[in-house]
């Protein structure tokens, strides 16, 4: 290619075609018309039921996740307790005791004021949790969970 700088276009080949503005017009039109099509291309292959099935009914990651029985109370669970939460680890367990060691939780919704809980963690945890009583919060075995099913 070489560029014309007194005709201010550019040249495909020697003497070739320029482009001109109707050109990046239909060019332009054809780039949008493609990737409205891949777009809904991909809108239904991806949309399919299997998609919609949350991870958590899923056989394989069924056998990850313990089932849980019980409650936890925030202000006198140990470590290993606030490590059976899910999506709790040990980091996130270790600022759950330095922040009731300040300040005890009054309710469970106050868990939400450490950073790395939001609102949607809390609504996971949110049947698990309490502030008074004893921590009850085990791990059910699977013969048990089949049990329970039946």
């Amino acid at each position: 290619m070489k560029f014309h700088a007194s005709k201010w276009r550019l040249a495909c080949f020697e003497g070739g075609v320029g482009i001109t503005p109707r050109r990046t017009t239909i060019m332009f039109k054809s780039i949008v018309t493609l990737l409205a099509a891949a777009a809904a291309a991909a809108t239904f292959t991806f949309a399919t039921p299997a998609m919609a099935t949350p991870l958590a009914q899923l056989p394989a990651f069924s056998l990850l996740a313990p089932e849980l029985e019980g409650q936890l109370n925030l202000n006198t669970a140990t470590q290993e307790q606030l490590e059976l939460l899910p999506g709790i680890g040990p980091a996130m367990a270790k600022k759950i005791i330095d922040y009731r060691a300040a300040k005890p939780f009054a309710e469970p919704m106050q868990v939400v004021r450490i950073k790395g809980i939001g609102r949607k963690t809390f609504e996971k945890l949110k049947p698990m949790l309490t502030v008074k009583g004893e921590t009850t919060l085990r791990e059910i075995s699977k013969d048990e969970s089949e049990a329970k099913k039946l």
